[in-house]
């Protein structure tokens, strides 16, 4: 079991079991998209034209 010792939260544990860490896959995918968004929304590389500097 991850973090949840099955003595705190017994039907918490039956259910990670069963149906996995739902929170922790939900986090995990989070994650993952916003490095996602910030690689393609990286304006970074982009320079204003010399007209509105």
């Amino acid at each position: 079991m991850s973090f949840v010792d099955r003595s705190e939260a017994p039907i918490y544990a039956g259910l990670v079991e069963e149906q996995g860490d739902v929170p922790a896959e939900v986090r995990r995918v989070a994650e993952q998209t916003l490095r996602e968004v910030d690689r393609a929304l990286d304006f970074s590389a982009v320079r204003a034209p010399a007209a509105f500097r």
